[in-house]
């Protein structure tokens, strides 16, 4: 699943047999347990050392990790969190104030033409191996614009990655539909646990996503949803305790975020091998 380019870089690809990184590289689980689920996915890992360290070692394995492109030992990162079980991706770098500063990267521009941005997200994807897809953190206006995203989110399917996208705005995005129309595989959440003003804290945020993704609901279809974090000591010992907290048969199953993936028709019909993980 690797395609070495005319200038030298390697690239994920869709395997000659069907197999798409999104699918290849994502976490097992068992898809027997409760069809309601929760997940947590821990961003912007890498430019600490000792901050990614723990987290690999000490956070539970159904905590997915996302990795900052331009992080120094990228490839020795993906492949120890992959070891330790973590299901793994990488940040999409787009130009955003306030946004994280990529070491080495040119980050997407909004403004840019397709071929430029595509050539830099090309980049990121070349800074490793072994991840699912990305995820897309910006708040920007302009990427809400189809002509930004589109070409972009194109090469994501082409290439067979996944999209996570963290937006707390109501009713579909703009790449929520493009991710339906490409067939790329797709989740999406709002929600940002360690938010500081919230009351209690990332502990109390996560047994408030956990009671609600327990609750039954009658005549709807079971619950599932994921948070974000930042990556902090706090943050990680908070998760460790809250999932050691959790009854041995709870109501919702704590899975990575692959269990959250959307893949809708278009999405389907690219598919080959379909892991019983996947809900349409």
């Amino acid at each position: 699943m690797i395609e070495l380019t005319d200038d030298g870089l390697r690239l994920p690809r869709i395997s000659p047999s069907g197999w798409m990184p999104w699918i290849a590289y994502a976490r097992r689980f068992d898809s027997t347990a409760s069809a309601a689920r929760v997940g947590i996915l821990m961003i912007n890992l890498g430019a600490d050392e000792t901050l990614t360290r723990r987290a690999i070692d000490e956070l539970p394995w159904q905590v997915s990790l996302a990795f900052l492109p331009g992080s120094p030992d990228l490839p020795r990162w993906l492949r120890e969190a992959r070891e330790h079980g973590h299901e793994a991706y990488l940040m999409l770098p787009m130009d955003e104030p306030g946004g994280l500063a990529e070491r080495g990267l040119r980050p997407i521009e909004a403004s840019l033409d397709a071929t430029e941005n595509v050539a830099r997200l090309r980049s990121a994807m070349a800074r490793g191996a072994g991840y699912s897809g990305f995820v897309m953190a910006s708040a920007v206006p302009a990427w809400q614009a189809e002509p930004a995203l589109r070409p972009l989110l194109k090469e994501l399917g082409d290439r067979g990655l996944g999209l996570i996208e963290i937006n707390p705005s109501a009713g579909t995005s703009t790449a929520q539909r493009l991710t339906e129309e490409l067939g790329v595989g797709y989740a999406r959440t709002g929600d940002v646990l360690d938010y500081k003003l919230s009351d209690g804290g990332l502990l109390a945020n996560l047994e408030r996503l956990d009671s609600w993704t327990s609750e039954p609901v009658p005549n709807q279809p079971p619950r599932h949803r994921f948070g974000v974090v930042q990556p902090d000591g706090e943050s990680i010992d908070a998760i460790a305790a809250w999932e050691r907290g959790r009854p041995k048969e709870p109501a919702a199953a704590f899975v990575p975020i692959i269990g959250h993936f959307e893949c809708r028709e278009a999405c389907m019909a690219h598919l080959r091998i379909q892991p019983a993980q996947l809900k349409p």
